[in-house]
């Protein structure tokens, strides 16, 4: 297989992924993935920057995805919380060789960073609370999320050398 054609294949289950678990979250407990009290779980997908750069474009394009077919997300969502993504995936995958003893722990901070950032001053947009309130609830989300799930799925895949299927 071509590396471009694997390239886009891992791209497009990655964001098929993200698209559809954050849809169940959604079916399963309506609001824990969308408004302040976010605990997106599909974000510990996340991680996945870690060993292929296919996941920076599935990631945003499986958040895009999301929002795009959630009947409650608003415009501004489909720009800032893909953006947030983007920025998030592009910094996992750019910090993937740092780490602390063994765990890339500046990484698996880059969604809490960005996220917090552009998603905390979207929803004081559109729900209000304040910056402070929106950012801090958003952060903590995505820490729980990436440093508990994260760390399990990418220890998971060290573990059993499954990085190896994303290797070319």
């Amino acid at each position: 297989m071509s590396k471009r054609v694997r390239y886009l294949t891992h791209g497009a289950i990655i964001a098929t992924l993200y698209a559809v678990l954050t849809h169940m979250q959604n079916l399963l407990v309506p609001g824990s993935a969308t408004w302040m009290s976010q605990l997106r779980l599909s974000e510990a997908l996340c991680v996945l920057a870690f060993f292929t750069p296919a996941a920076v474009p599935g990631l945003t394009l499986g958040c895009l995805a999301f929002n795009l077919t959630f009947s409650a997300a608003l415009p501004l969502d489909f720009l800032v919380g893909s953006l947030a993504t983007l920025l998030a995936a592009q910094g996992m995958w750019m910090c993937r060789n740092i780490t602390v003893k063994g765990y890339p722990l500046p990484g698996m901070v880059m969604p809490a960073l960005t996220n917090t950032i552009l998603v905390g001053w979207e929803l004081s947009v559109y729900i209000g609370g304040g910056f402070w309130v929106n950012a801090l609830s958003v952060a903590l989300g995505e820490l729980i999320v990436l440093l508990v799930l994260g760390s399990v799925i990418y220890w998971a895949l060290k573990r059993r050398k499954l990085e190896k299927l994303f290797s070319k």
